[in-house]
């Protein structure tokens, strides 16, 4: 399964690989798929984007904001979670676009805010404890990765819209 992940994230983007830093620092010239991509942290949300058929959309104008599952959010899902839902298209783009803001929603808006409503249309809930930005029950742990049509935040944790 990792190395078919690898393979994927790898089909998306033929590009050099970036650190998150760097991406930071350098103008936004790839899109949020590609900017993920690079960053090296995303194999896994690579992979969901493609089995959801997400890939295109957030390859298109946007902008969007991406509160962005790294790999080790994935890991965190209970055994066979992310087997399943690999194998349920719908549920899948529910989920991710539940990650999704239209927009471009920067830090320093992000933490003025106490609630935003998603791509999935279920809002996310806002707040900052102890100096770190909270997704739901997610923690930001960098913001502001810049792409050509919006912004991603990293989270530590897969956050799942409300039944």
């Amino acid at each position: 399964m990792r190395m078919k992940s690898l393979m994927l994230a790898a089909a998306l983007v033929a590009a050099p690989v970036a650190s998150a830093s760097a991406q930071m620092a350098a103008p936004a010239k790839k899109d949020i798929v590609a900017t993920a991509v690079a960053a090296g942290s995303f194999t896994t949300l690579a992979t969901a984007l493609q089995a959801a058929g997400l890939v295109a959309t957030l390859q298109g104008p946007g902008p969007f904001t991406v509160f962005a599952p790294t790999d080790a959010a994935f890991a965190k899902l209970p055994a066979g979670t992310l087997e399943a839902l690999l194998k349920d298209k719908a549920k899948l783009a529910a989920i991710l676009t539940y990650h999704v803001v239209a927009g471009k929603v920067e830090a320093k808006e992000v933490v003025k805010l106490t609630s935003a409503t998603t791509v999935n249309g279920a809002p996310v809930t806002i707040k900052v404890v102890n100096g770190k930005v909270m997704i739901n029950n997610a923690t930001v742990t960098s913001a502001d990765v810049q792409a050509s049509n919006g912004v991603i935040h990293m989270i530590d944790t897969v956050i799942l819209p409300p039944l």
